[in-house]
């Protein structure tokens, strides 16, 4: 009896013990397996990537470039790269490589040997052997026509004349009065007098415009009592100043003129470039004569009341333009 109730109770040890030792090997099996087993839950878990993340993950992948030895297999060379890592690289080569080869055309007489450039003294040449075929294409044209010309005064072959319109014989216009009337010839004198006068005033203003950038130089201080008025013929303004006053060329100029006259006086006349002119009348003392060059500024007379016009000391001072007067006052502030 007692050899059985131990035999039970081996037999109840031994069943817990190998229940014991099931439970372990199962935990010890689930702690091994732990990384691996949720690793396998998680593309169940995580969320469908879209297309452009996948690329971009693509694109990150780090790869190696590895050159074996083929009979020893034995590494010589390790290269590390991803994708991305060689679209720039590429990119930056074919940037680098453009570069150069654009400067090398632009820069250097390579460019020569590609077709449609040429070179810079060739292009030269061949204007200037254009001109000169232009030239004498007009030139021969010209003897052509010279020759013809010749010919035919040779062979009396004269250019007839323009026949006449015939002559009206119906006697319709026979009484009628072409003769202006006294009183339109007046009108028709005034109006011309009016045009010219405007029209001297006109071109006066239009040429003092043209002058505006040049600077003159007061020939004398003073004050003005009679101003420019083409339709008086009076071309200047008369400045009165004080005694013996110096007057000073207005700008440089040569003396072309120097001497007296009747109705003026002494005057001097000096003429400055651009075909500009200016006038000095009236004066009592010339200092300058016939071909002597002034500077503007310089002294070349002294005021006065010589001629027969004068009325008192001043100066009557003139600037003229292309043979037309300009108003000093628009060109000088007296």
């Amino acid at each position: 009896m007692e050899t059985f109730f131990v035999l039970q109770v081996s037999v109840h040890y031994f069943r817990i013990y190998k229940l014991k030792r099931l439970i372990i090997s199962v935990l010890n099996f689930y702690q091994t397996n732990y990384y691996y087993f949720f690793a396998s839950l998680k593309p169940v878990v995580e969320p469908k990537k879209s297309r452009w993340q996948r690329i971009r993950k693509q694109l990150r992948n780090q790869y190696r470039l590895v050159i074996l030895n083929d009979r020893t297999f034995a590494e010589r060379f390790s290269l590390r790269l991803s994708p991305l890592g060689l679209l720039i690289g590429v990119a930056a080569i074919t940037i680098v490589m453009t570069t150069l080869v654009i400067s090398l055309v632009a820069f250097t007489p390579l460019r020569e040997y590609i077709p449609g450039y040429g070179n810079v003294a060739e292009r030269k040449e061949i204007l200037r052997l254009s001109i000169m075929a232009d030239s004498m294409e007009q030139t021969l044209v010209a003897r052509d026509v010279y020759m013809n010309n010749l010919m035919n005064v040779l062979n009396e072959k004269v250019e007839g004349k323009t026949p006449k319109p015939a002559k009206d014989t119906s006697g319709k216009y026979k009484n009628v009065n072409t003769q202006a009337s006294e009183l339109d010839k007046t009108f028709r004198k005034e109006l011309e007098n009016t045009k010219n006068a405007d029209l001297l005033n006109a071109t006066s203003s239009l040429k003092a415009n043209v002058l505006s950038n040049t600077l003159f130089f007061m020939p004398v201080k003073g004050l003005v009592v009679s101003s420019f008025n083409a339709a008086e013929n009076h071309f200047g303004c008369d400045v009165v100043s004080r005694k013996d006053e110096v007057i000073k060329s207005t700008l440089d100029g040569t003396v072309v003129f120097a001497g007296f006259t009747n109705t003026d006086g002494y005057e001097l006349h000096v003429q400055h470039a651009g075909n500009v002119m200016s006038i000095y009348k009236h004066n009592s003392v010339l200092l300058k004569r016939v071909g002597d060059r002034v500077k503007s500024g310089e002294s070349i007379a002294i005021i006065g009341n010589s001629g027969e016009t004068s009325k008192g000391p001043h100066l009557h001072f003139e600037i003229w333009y292309n043979g037309v007067p300009i108003n000093p006052e628009e060109v000088l502030a007296f």
